[in-house]
């Protein structure tokens, strides 16, 4: 929902002024990590609670780029988040511990996650594609397991293909997609070249655009594939990059809009543009849930935590599966319980908050179990604004203006 009144609903939702800123170890077998254990003179823990992440190892970066994907991606979020959850459930006496499973080679994630949930697990962050995550959360159906998507974007695991016992951390293709068409609109750059990698994972991208296009009022007045191949990873010049500044030639548009979710090429397109255009999607200014730039709410804080923990800045998965495994935390907190039954109904009630250092506490959509979450719009080296933007109401939460609204969804959760 658009409107050009001033932002009263945004406000009354605890947001301020200013432009789209709100207030307020791999191994084959499962590896326990323990939390900080109780101080000296704190109750004794009546139960501890295990919560499992399951991913697949990145492989080896490129020498150029060797801190893109660090070895402990998105396992250093879940480490810290159970950290935090133990010095909370202290209070409690809840204790928690990490399961770390890499699914090295041909592992199963499936019959990964029903050994743990054999053992008694119950709570699983996956940062797997959305086949995976699919297959993970139909197989733990039977067992009352609760399942939180970490990494995979795909409207479809919120829409057609949703579950009753999957719940979502990142942000939806059509959120983030959101995210960029508000500043655009905000900015009045409404006419878009529309650029299409050759990957599924491209061409979803691509669609999700689209429709942030039609919803917002832009106009895509070009689009083309990309049949130049991997540029952006040859670093250097090549006998196709003529023919790459050729193809924008001749075009009218305000901003290129680049789909490559494989980071094949996209990199390549700023400042090669026949017309000088800034660049936005998956590479040049893009939307995401952390940053290391982002410093304001208490952010600074958990970067500089996360920094002590890890050695490194925190990044986007990292971010998601502390979110995931924070929302387990939080919500036996606030009930008293860890029993998985009573979790995941909580996780959808009014009651439910989780502080995760975005201005306001983040709640998860009952109708797709999606955690509403603003988001920030960064460059490389610099924050660029948050969505939702100013003047994008809605009538629960601005945070609804991102992504499949309740009248909109395909989900029917059972």
């Amino acid at each position: 929902m658009r409107s050009s009144a001033p932002l009263l609903l945004a406000l009354a939702a605890g947001f301020i002024a200013g432009p789209g800123i709100p207030i307020s170890a791999h191994a084959q077998e499962p590896k326990a990590a323990t939390g900080e254990a109780p101080a000296a003179g704190a109750p004794a823990p009546a139960s501890e609670t295990r919560v499992a992440i399951l991913y697949r190892p990145v492989p080896a970066p490129s020498s150029y780029d060797a801190e893109a994907e660090p070895e402990d991606l998105g396992v250093a979020g879940a480490r810290m988040a159970v950290k935090d959850n133990n010095t909370t459930g202290r209070f409690t006496k809840q204790t928690y511990a990490l399961d770390e499973v890499a699914l090295d080679g041909e592992r199963s994630a499936v019959d990964a996650a029903k050994e743990l949930a054999d053992k008694g697990v119950r709570f699983f962050a996956l940062a797997l594609p959305a086949d995976e995550v699919l297959a993970v959360a139909d197989a733990l159906k039977g067992t009352g397991a609760v399942v939180f998507n970490a990494g995979a974007p795909d409207d479809r695991l919120r829409g057609a293909d949703c579950r009753a016992n999957l719940f979502h951390v990142l942000p939806s293709r059509a959120m983030q997609t959101d995210a960029l068409a508000q500043y655009m609109t905000l900015m009045r750059w409404r006419k878009i070249f529309l650029i299409v990698g050759p990957s599924e994972r491209d061409k979803a991208y691509a669609e999700a655009m689209k429709n942030s296009a039609r919803k917002f009022g832009l106009k895509i007045t070009a689009e083309k594939p990309w049949t130049f191949g991997p540029l952006a990873r040859a670093r250097g010049d090549t006998p196709t990059r003529a023919e790459a500044m050729v193809f924008t030639r001749g075009l009218d548009y305000d901003m290129a809009v680049v789909a490559d979710e494989e980071g094949d090429w996209g990199e390549y397109v700023p400042y090669r543009t026949v017309d000088p255009r800034p660049v936005a999607g998956t590479q040049g200014l893009i939307a995401t849930t952390w940053h290391p730039t982002l410093e304001t709410w208490g952010a600074a804080q958990a970067q500089n935590r996360f920094r002590r923990l890890a050695g490194r800045l925190m990044k986007p998965l990292d971010y998601q599966v502390w979110s995931a495994v924070r929302s387990v935390g939080e919500a036996a907190t606030q009930t008293r319980s860890t029993d998985p039954a009573v979790i995941a109904a909580h996780l959808v009630t009014p009651e439910f908050s989780l502080p995760a250092y975005k201005g306001v506490s983040l709640t998860y959509r009952p109708w797709d179990h999606q955690l509403r979450q603003p988001i920030i719009v960064v460059q490389p080296k610099a924050m660029v604004s948050v969505a939702p933007e100013q003047g994008f109401i809605h009538q629960r939460t601005p945070l609804d203006t991102l992504g499949a609204d309740e009248p909109e969804t395909a989900c029917k959760l059972k």
